[in-house]
């Protein structure tokens, strides 16, 4: 008796609560959809964002300290759930993403004729396990984790039926991401074979320490394989190729969804296997991840360079080659985290970079969604005059651009690429910081290309826009007409975010610099 009450494991219900209420109000949403009436389903929307904003404030509860569950009996440090400060503020990135896609959403599913249930049942699904990610602490978890939160993700994409910019999309980002997927899994059960366990701490103890030299060639070759498979999820290249397609064709909020959301669990997934289950082969994935950084910057930013200001879905292209961008600048204190003996303010330069992108990021897409209504081509020429048609759409796009760029007003942007350059320095990789600086300057370029677009004179903007790329006559846009309340509020909430963030950075690398070890 005594040996079966030992194998019980114990369950911290409020741990567990962010990931746990994103899945229950998912299942809520995917039955209440089938007994509404087709006149009450936006109901729904609401129903999802309240229950992600719900799940956002169990977060605050848990902020007074570390809590495990699922652990094995007699042996805290092997847990397959932890809440710590790196899994918190990974959570808060997460669940604030999908609350700001989830505001975007409510109006693009009406305007697109999108099926409601199945789009809120979608998003919460994949939400929960972007959540239940960066607080998996074995490799099973982990790769769970990472497949609910990007399986929903395939069919999000594809959910414009009979568009084939979207049918397109779906299949090469389910692809990509099986092939991802099945290269991970080979790593995972490497990696199973060398160790014995599939937990990070016995993991990293394990090949600390192996004894065969034939399981240490097993272990590499597992190490190898599992970040290729991150490396497909974070975009890196050469495994980026599915991202601007992909953009274009999913439903504008679904890509800032994967801009930012996806890109959260593809980065903590990684700094969880390379830092807490991979510190033995810090001298094999750190110069790895440090010329991933440089050659995912670079391919990012001369695509994003080359985008044709008249060509349709053309400012969509520039934002996903722009997210390849700022992977590239996330990569470079992860690599540095491989060369320094505490790698804690490294990662938090990472977490930091990576709030500051999500926030701005998002709103850069919720300014792209407003433009979209009148523009469905969505154009980068569509934006011209902007600001005397919107001014405060364009104020607030500016104010994303510049963040991304690293300029003033944009002071989190300035701070977090500084915060960033000094740890690639501190690491002793001067040459990844030269790269850096080149690239931050050739991307200076494009987003103050945009941002002159806005502010150019009404008269001027009429004369370019009084016809399309093939001389046929537009539509102007209505100066005065309404525009969403949820979209409105994601701009407004992303507009404070990154003014508040601009106006406190220093907060915000300390709170991220105790967010892992």
């Amino acid at each position: 008796m005594s040996s079966v009450t030992s194998l019980v494991q114990s369950v911290d219900w409020l741990a567990i609560a962010p990931p746990t209420l994103a899945a229950v109000v998912a299942l809520v949403v995917l039955v209440a959809d089938l007994f509404l009436p087709a006149a009450r389903k936006p109901l729904l929307g609401w129903i999802a964002t309240a229950g992600l904003a719900l799940a956002a404030l169990t977060l605050l509860p848990l902020l007074n300290g570390d809590r495990r569950t699922f652990c094995l009996p007699g042996h805290p440090d092997a847990c397959s759930y932890v809440a710590d400060p790196f899994t918190l503020v990974i959570q808060f990135l997460v669940l604030g993403g999908a609350l700001l896609t989830a505001l975007l959403s409510i109006d693009t599913i009406k305007d697109h004729d999108l099926p409601t249930g199945e789009y809120w049942f979608l998003l919460l699904s994949s939400a929960a396990g972007a959540a239940l990610l960066p607080a998996s602490r074995d490799l099973a978890t982990l790769v769970i984790a990472l497949e609910v939160a990007s399986l929903p993700a395939f069919a999000l994409v594809g959910l414009r039926r009979g568009d084939r910019l979207s049918s397109e999309a779906a299949l090469k980002f389910f692809l990509s991401s099986v092939a991802a997927t099945a290269v991970m899994l080979l790593g995972v059960s490497f990696l199973y074979a060398a160790t014995g366990s599939l937990y990070l701490s016995r993991v990293a103890s394990g090949l600390a320490d192996l004894p065969d030299p034939r399981l240490a060639t097993l272990a590499s070759a597992g190490v190898a394989l599992t970040l290729v498979g991150f490396a497909f999820k974070t975009a890196a290249a050469p495994f980026h190729f599915w991202v601007p397609d992909t953009y274009v064709g999913a439903p504008l909020p679904i890509a800032g969804y994967l801009s930012v959301v996806g890109k959260a669990v593809g980065f903590s997934g990684l700094i969880l296997v390379t830092v807490q289950g991979f510190p033995a082969y810090a001298d094999v994935w750190g110069p790895a991840l440090a010329v991933l950084a440089a050659l995912t910057m670079t391919v990012g930013n001369v695509a994003a360079l080359r985008q044709d200001p008249r060509r349709a879905h053309s400012a969509v292209r520039l934002l996903a080659w722009s997210s390849v961008g700022q992977a590239g600048y996330l990569l470079v204190p992860l690599a540095a985290a491989g060369y320094v003996h505490d790698p804690a303010r490294a990662i938090g330069s990472t977490v930091a970079y990576a709030l500051m992108y999500a926030a701005v990021n998002l709103g850069a897409f919720a300014v792209a969604a407003l433009v979209a209504r009148t523009s469905p081509d969505n154009r980068i020429a569509d934006y011209r005059g902007l600001y005397a048609r919107r001014p405060l759409a364009a104020l607030a796009l500016g104010f994303f651009l510049l963040c991304l760029a690293g300029l003033p007003p944009g002071i989190i942007g300035l701070f977090a690429k500084v915060t960033v350059f000094a740890v690639a320095v501190d690491a002793g990789l001067a040459w990844l910081a030269v790269v850096m600086a080149v690239n931050v300057v050739i991307a200076l370029y494009y987003y103050l290309q945009w941002t002159a677009v806005l502010f150019r004179g009404a008269k001027e903007a009429e004369g370019a826009e009084g016809t399309g790329a093939a001389g046929a006559p537009r539509a102007a846009e209505p100066s005065r007409a309404r525009i969403p309340g949820p979209l409105v509020t994601a701009i407004a909430l992303a507009t404070v975010l990154g003014v508040a963030l601009s106006g406190a950075p220093q907060l915000v690398l300390r709170f991220a610099s105790v967010a892992l070890l």
